[in-house]
């Protein structure tokens, strides 16, 4: 990542909308329909989407919707939720035709009662960031999604194509993947991400876009916006865009490093900088540290969680497998950026193990409770893993050194989320139970199915 926390640019802040100012700005846009917007416990963006003369309604009184049928929210006989629109989230949606323009907003999801919905994992992730803003704290995230563009399937199986032959930051003035990647940029910059570059990742078909920190909600919103509207333009194109961990066997998966940094609401001060330290690391940024090694074995139930994300965790492809920290070296769990001097509000904390298969605010609500958990309790970070590369030690050196390995499957890593009463208090009992339901689900019907690797393997000589 180029780095957003040291941009000049100028910050393309969340818009300041009202009610009003929406209603002003539908009007202006020429906008005809309007997809309200929110995800499902496992992070798939659902949409009721409405002709635009309802919008007056729909501010005031909110849209109901059947919550029995949306993974993870409600029981039958608690079907009926409510959608009350966020306006400040507003975008229009550039891909849509002139003559029938659409637009979204993220909404947040009430019972019929008028109360929060426990299940709502955005609602979750709100939560939380109002407990560090009692503080007068708020956290800055800077999530690096990584994809791949595949050729469309000709209707003769599912094996992806990779789209280009290039390589980690390769450049050429004119070829698809140029032209394809450019078209995204400029679709995201319009739906108010501000974009700062795009390149070829390493492995074939493989990009990145990087846009600008924001606070937590925003960077959540900004995640998922980045991928429906990649995969909309990749759709035009005739290709499909994915963000699935480890898609080919062979060579590197996609992460979604996550820059994390907090900072003082009133004076705007980064509290992870110390001038005095050698690593210009505060106490505060060394217990925020400590706290999610001490939980990220927990963590990795839902920052890495699918059973396809322990394909992409394992050595000899640049994903992190060991816990811990270090000073600019990617083999560990988290990496401390090279600082630069004067550039005090860039010092931050990369965990380096979600993929962009998470549901983005499930992840930033456990990432910052294990971390508030160091920080409470006053943990103390480990010693750094400066100038040790910890994919080439055995398991007797990790041992003598106190360095322990994420889960290597999802049923592991839900083990140990079961079990971990700090994030289960922090998604809530009905959204952490909802969670672990839908996931033990999903590896049930990984575990009961047959692969392509069994029927070559043992077909002919079992």
């Amino acid at each position: 990542m180029i780095s957003g926390q040291t941009s000049n640019k100028k910050i393309k802040r969340r818009n300041k909308m009202d009610n009003k100012d929406l209603l002003k700005r539908v009007k202006e846009d020429n906008v005809k329909f309007l997809s309200l917007q929110f995800t499902d416990v496992m992070g798939a963006v659902k949409s009721v989407d409405m002709p635009i003369r309802h919008l007056e309604d729909v501010l005031k009184d909110g849209a109901w919707f059947d919550g029995s049928s949306v993974e993870g929210f409600a029981r039958i006989q608690e079907s009926d939720m409510r959608l009350k629109i966020d306006p400040e989230t507003y975008a229009v949606l550039p891909w849509s035709a002139t003559d029938s323009k659409r637009a979204r907003v993220f909404c947040d999801i009430y019972t019929p009662g008028g109360d929060p919905f426990d299940g709502d994992p955005r609602g979750a992730l709100k939560r939380i960031l109002k407990k560090i803003a009692d503080r007068g704290w708020k956290l800055n995230i800077g999530p690096e999604p990584e994809f791949f563009l595949f050729k469309a399937s000709d209707g003769n199986g599912v094996h992806p194509v990779p789209h280009d032959t290039g390589g980690y930051f390769d450049f050429s003035s004119f070829d698809e993947a140029v032209v394809v990647r450019t078209a995204l940029m400029e679709a995201l910059d319009a739906m108010g991400l501000d974009v700062e570059v795009g390149h070829h990742e390493v492995a074939l078909g493989q990009h990145e876009i990087d846009f600008r920190y924001a606070d937590a909600l925003k960077a959540a919103d900004n995640v998922l916006t980045l991928k429906y509207t990649v995969k909309a333009i990749a759709a035009q194109h005739g290709l499909t865009a994915s963000f699935m961990p480890k898609p080919v066997y062979g060579i590197n998966g996609s992460g979604m490093h996550c820059h994390q940094s907090l900072f003082d609401i009133k004076s705007g001060n980064n509290l992870f900088f110390d001038a005095k330290d050698e690593a210009h690391l505060s106490p505060l940024a060394y217990s925020f540290i400590a706290g999610q090694l001490e939980h990220a074995r927990a963590l990795a139930g839902v920052v890495a969680p699918t059973v396809n994300s322990y394909k992409r965790l394992v050595p000899g492809y640049e994903a992190p497998v060991y816990i811990g920290w270090a000073q600019q070296n990617r083999s560990a769990l988290i990496r401390i950026p090279r600082y630069t001097e004067g550039r005090d509000k860039a010092v931050r904390a990369e965990l380096r193990f979600p993929d962009p298969s998470s549901n983005p605010y499930l992840a930033f609500t456990v990432m910052l409770a294990a971390a508030l958990d160091g920080i409470d309790k006053n943990m103390k970070a480990p010693k750094a893993l400066n100038n040790i590369n910890l994919y080439h030690l055995d398991k007797a050196e990790r041992t003598k050194l106190g360095v322990t390995e994420l889960p290597g499957s999802l049923a592991e890593s839900l083990k140990e989320l079961e079990k971990n009463e700090v994030l289960k208090s922090a998604l809530g009992e009905y959204l952490f139970e909802a969670y672990l339901r839908a996931k033990w689900e999903e590896w049930d019907e990984f575990r009961l199915r047959v692969t392509d690797y069994e029927i070559t393997k043992y077909l002919e000589t079992a």
